[in-house]
């Protein structure tokens, strides 16, 4: 069981999110610009890291918002979370719960 910590409501079990893919995708500027090709690797590529990899949550279990999170591919640990729309963070040594990030 992991714990995730929500930014909104604090640590609740991980039954109660839903994964929403990689974070801080950029959306095209001018999507009528794009070729098929560009168009696809925008909705469907996206990078496959290991180690340190931001993603996007959805709480549907509580608070029913979005957040993003830094979460190792390996070992499956959250490093920190933060509200959506936010910059990500450093993921350096320190706190894994949304207190000790800075936006």
């Amino acid at each position: 069981m992991l714990l995730i910590d929500c930014p909104h409501c604090g640590p609740r079990n991980e039954v109660e999110y839903a994964y929403g893919g990689q974070a801080h995708v950029a959306r095209p500027e001018d999507p009528y610009a794009l070729d098929d090709r560009e168009w696809a690797e925008y909705l469907f590529y996206r990078d496959n890291p290991r180690g340190d990899y931001a993603e996007r949550w959805h709480h549907t279990g509580g608070c029913r918002k979005w957040f993003n999170a830094i979460r190792d591919t390996a070992t499956y640990e959250f490093r920190a979370t933060y509200p959506a729309g936010s910059a990500r963070p450093g993921t350096g040594p320190g706190p894994t719960s949304h207190e000790g990030v800075q936006p």
